[in-house]
């Protein structure tokens, strides 16, 4: 690997994978959505990220989101699919996440070469981008790449997030880690969602993130506190090691140069997007 270590890692953290979850805390994409017939929250969320599948039921869906639970996504798929089609979704979604960063970011930094730039270098790391045992990514690369470059950039990074998040999941059942444990260790990191959102998104009960955190105790993955325990810091860095070696291929595409200025670029604009009020608080963190 030619990049500096963990160089692929801190730029999807904070510029790649930042970018793309502004649709998902959007007023934008429930009102899109909302506009369709889909109203519940968790329902906006599976459809939104599912429609590039296409109509798929619950079985495919909790398997390539990974840490949902099957009950709560049996309840909205596919029954969704009775109420819009997955390409009205899919334009839906397009919508909103014009409007979002049009909302966030401004018409001036909207226009400005610094977005263009930014646009060009992620569709560029995207060419490296493979289909194979990536679902949502593959589903996701079929679509068309959107012409303005605001849109551009949201489409790119999508394609990165999902690429690094399929092979995510490759690691996660390679680390043993089920997925209300994944949920409850990543929390313990300091870096995971809440107890409260886990709950809320997820699906899962407060019994089931206690039974995750007994059995990563057994694991010595967490001490007595719910803390990460020696062990278990090094089992999330292992995880984290995994995953960036299975997604080192579109950053290595990239090169060390416009991997560092995709980190600068889209960085300052997730700054831009996040003073806006682009996450809700109290997503992420102990709790």
């Amino acid at each position: 690997m030619t990049l500096a270590p963990h160089a692929a890692r801190r730029c999807w953290h904070a510029a790649v994978n930042p970018l793309h979850a502004t649709s998902y805390f959007s007023p934008e994409i429930f009102e899109e959505l909302g506009a369709l017939g889909v109203t519940h929250r968790v329902a906006v969320n599976l459809a939104s990220r599912s429609a590039a599948m296409g109509a798929v039921g619950p079985g495919v869906v909790t398997a390539t989101f990974y840490n949902y639970r099957h009950d709560l996504v049996t309840r909205h798929l596919p029954a969704v699919w009775d109420t819009t089609t997955p390409e009205q979704v899919l334009a839906a979604r397009l919508r909103a996440a014009d409007r979002t960063l049009r909302r966030l970011l401004g018409p001036g930094t909207i226009a400005s070469p610094e977005l263009a730039e930014a646009a060009d270098l992620a569709l560029r790391a995207t060419e490296a981008c493979t289909r194979h045992g990536r679902t949502l990514y593959a589903a996701h690369a079929d679509l068309p790449v959107p012409e303005e470059p605001h849109l551009r950039l949201w489409h790119a990074t999508t394609l990165l997030r999902e690429h690094r998040g399929d092979g995510h999941l490759a690691a996660l059942l390679l680390t043993g880690l089920d997925p209300l444990e994944a949920l409850v260790s990543h929390t313990a990191t300091g870096r995971g969602m809440t107890a409260k959102w886990i709950k809320g998104s997820r699906g899962w009960e407060q019994s089931d993130l206690d039974a995750a955190a007994d059995r990563l105790r057994a694991r010595g993955v967490l001490d007595a506190a719910g803390e990460l325990t020696e062990e278990g810091r090094a089992l999330r860095e292992r995880l984290e090691t995994e995953t960036d070696r299975l997604d080192a291929a579109p950053y290595e595409h990239l090169g060390a140069e416009g991997v560092a200025r995709l980190h600068t670029l889209g960085g300052a604009l997730v700054q831009q997007a996040v003073a806006a009020g682009a996450f809700p608080p109290g997503l992420s963190g102990k709790g």
